[in-house]
């Protein structure tokens, strides 16, 4: 496999990159051809799929065992009549029956995990004023006097098979001359922003600022002091007892964890609103120097941002539009090369950037299959998860493996829209179809890599589209610095039509 790998590499390497980039091509080779996404099926690690079992069995053995229980008191106190519970002897016995009927059914109400409902969202689309073209970007970078011809040519290249568009949005205080990172032009973009999701929600939702009990917001660059989530607090006016979280440095995949600590915190606190906020500041990551590994997020990140209204009242039910699901993390920190792969540092001239490393979609597809193998144990249908396990234990050499049939559980997939090429191959290894590949592709044409909140560009390209149907369940997946791969699945509680405020409905 590596040796085919290697014969395709070759035959790609000089394909044009050399007439624009004379230094560029080993990187670009090693970055967007030489190392692709692993096939699922070879070398699946089987603790990955026992920990989704695991899971499994120690979340749900009560839900299982507790109404067995109730239908055993039940058929039993079926069987006593009026008049045994007047005769002395047996009252005895009945009350017995009744009391552990009731029993049973307060452990089971108050074990049961309460359900997490998404109550709705909004996603940020910035003013038309500040949406900008490949031709563009370019111009404007070679304006700016910051880059070199070499470093200018590497983004042409970039831009042209990244499959972003002509209108996404981006600061145009970061293609000043001379240009230096500042705090207060960070906060600016950010506040715009997340201020700017948070009203629509609000708007959507007509929750008032003070029914909020919970804050998490998460920016993966930005981390000022005060934090963003105390911005949050300071313009909306959140109450002074709120529980607020600001998480950093965690990548493109915060969003997804953002959204577990918001349902520890629900599950903690009854019947109580969580608001969620998913951004990441454009102005701050970007980079002014000439090494092409830190050249590549300027040419995918764009301006973005979504806001998320959760509950744990299962009043809130009837207004949701979805329910959580299931919620697999998977982390590979502890691997060394997935450490490094994407990181913050400084060139050697001092300037600050994102360093994507040429082994990412290498670690990124090992993350990726550790991950579907925990959570393909708990959203797939027991006859896939049958073929799944036949093939692969049995499997030969020489035949095609078995990919799980993920379409059988799941009816849309929101994939991280981070490029072309990540696109495609998860697109090639998970046998997914156009359609379900759509919304990704879509953002990423229209709005970039907006970070975190990128799978929620996509969700309201789903609801845009009136794709979303009552029961159908929808899965997100993100990755991100560290290395890490989550996913989150939804279920509609209705029929989704197309949202009054929405980024994909024009004004």
């Amino acid at each position: 496999m590596a040796g085919e790998q290697q014969q395709f590499s070759a035959e790609n390497l000089n394909r044009g990159v050399e007439e624009l980039v004379p230094n560029a091509g080993s990187f670009y080779f090693s970055v967007k051809v030489g190392h692709r996404l692993p096939h699922f099926l070879n070398s699946v690690n089987l603790k990955y799929v026992k920990l989704g079992y695991s899971y499994l069995l120690s979340h749900r053995f009560y839900v299982l065992v507790v109404p067995a229980l109730i239908v055993m008191f039940g058929v039993e106190l079926k069987k006593l009549t009026w008049e045994d519970f007047c005769q002395r002897r047996n009252q005895t016995d009945a009350l017995f029956i009744v009391g552990l009927l009731g029993l049973a059914l307060y452990i089971y109400l108050d074990l049961t995990p309460r359900s997490i409902y998404l109550v709705d969202f909004a996603c940020y689309r910035p003013p038309d004023e500040l949406k900008i073209s490949k031709e563009e970007f370019i111009e404007l970078a070679r304006k700016s006097g910051n880059f070199s011809d070499s470093a200018i040519g590497f983004k042409q290249r970039i831009l042209k098979n990244s499959g972003i568009g002509d209108e996404t949005y981006m600061p145009r205080a970061v293609f000043r001359p001379g240009y230096k990172l500042t705090l207060k032009d960070a906060r600016e973009e950010a506040a715009t922003v997340m201020y700017g999701a948070i009203n629509d929600l609000l708007a959507a939702t007509k929750i008032r600022p003070l029914s909020i009990r919970i804050l998490v917001v998460n920016c993966g660059v930005l981390n000022t002091t005060p934090s963003l989530s105390a911005m949050v607090i300071n313009y909306f006016k959140l109450k002074h007892n709120i529980h607020s979280f600001n998480l950093g440095g965690m990548g493109c995949a915060a969003g997804i964890i953002a959204i577990d600590l918001a349902t520890d915190l629900l599950r903690a606190y009854p019947g109580s609103y969580a608001l969620v906020v998913s951004t990441e500041a454009v102005t701050y990551s970007w980079y002014n120097g000439q090494e092409f590994d830190m050249l590549l997020p300027n040419c995918f990140f764009r301006m973005g941002a979504a806001a998320m209204l959760l509950s744990s009242s299962r009043l809130d039910r009837w207004r949701s539009k979805y329910e959580l699901e299931q919620l697999v993390r998977t982390h590979k920190a502890m691997d060394d090369k997935s450490f490094k792969s994407i990181r913050m540092r400084e060139d050697a001239e001092g300037r600050q950037g994102i360093s994507v490393s040429k082994d990412v979609i290498e670690v990124g597809g090992q993350a990726l299959k550790a991950n579907i193998s925990t959570l393909g144990s708990l959203v797939l249908p027991v006859c896939e998860q049958v073929r799944f396990f036949t093939n692969l234990l049995f499997q030969k050499k020489k035949v095609k493996p078995c990919v799980p049939d993920c379409k059988l559980a799941l009816q849309h997939v929101c994939i991280l829209a981070t490029s072309k090429k990540v696109l495609d191959e998860i697109q090639k290894n998970l046998e997914l179809t156009d359609e379900y590949m759509e919304a990704s592709r879509t953002t990423l044409e229209r709005f970039g890599n907006t970070s975190s909140s990128s799978v929620w560009y996509e969700l309201a390209y789903l609801e845009a589209k009136s794709r979303i149907k009552s029961d159908d369940r929808i899965w997100q997946i993100a990755f991100g610095s560290g290395f890490k791969c989550n996913s989150i699945v939804w279920k509609a509680l209705r029929n989704i039509g197309k949202p009054k405020q929405s980024p994909w409905v024009e004004d």
